[in-house]
């Protein structure tokens, strides 16, 4: 059963990513609004308003002015309201100890983000296939 009404929650600092997310998601119909905050500071300031609806997946870039990626996750996974929330890595970075330090701390997934837009896609469908099937708690 998916859930269709939660925000999905993109933490991105690049307009031009954020921009091919949005025309991805709605190339394979995904229709959760999107939230998007530019850091992590910002995004976990998002979550920690009561008064904004838990997303149902954050999708994550790690190179990000403020508070990066790792920091952020860092702070999430330590937070009991907050630590259930799936969390996907959307990268350009190449850095093997980066995927470490994600998968160290919690994700669900680590991906990187594909020059060819059809590949990225595809990477975004896989993540809508996985959280279609996989059970929320």
């Amino acid at each position: 059963m998916r859930i269709t009404n939660k925000p999905i929650l993109l933490v991105e600092d690049d307009q031009v990513d954020t921009m091919t997310v949005i025309r991805a998601l709605k190339d394979i119909h995904v229709t959760n609004p999107l939230v998007r905050q530019e850091n992590g500071e910002d995004a976990l300031n998002y979550l920690r308003d009561s008064n904004n609806e838990k997303p149902c997946i954050i999708l994550l870039d790690l190179n990000m002015p403020i508070m990066n990626g790792v920091e952020f996750l860092q702070v999430l996974k330590h937070d009991d309201l907050l630590k259930s929330i799936p969390v996907v890595v959307l990268t350009t970075s190449e850095e093997q100890q980066d995927k470490v330090n994600s998968f160290n701390l919690g994700v669900a997934g680590y991906m990187a983000k594909p020059v060819d837009y059809r590949q990225f896609v595809e990477v975004m469908r896989s993540i809508d296939t996985y959280w279609t099937i996989s059970e929320m708690p």
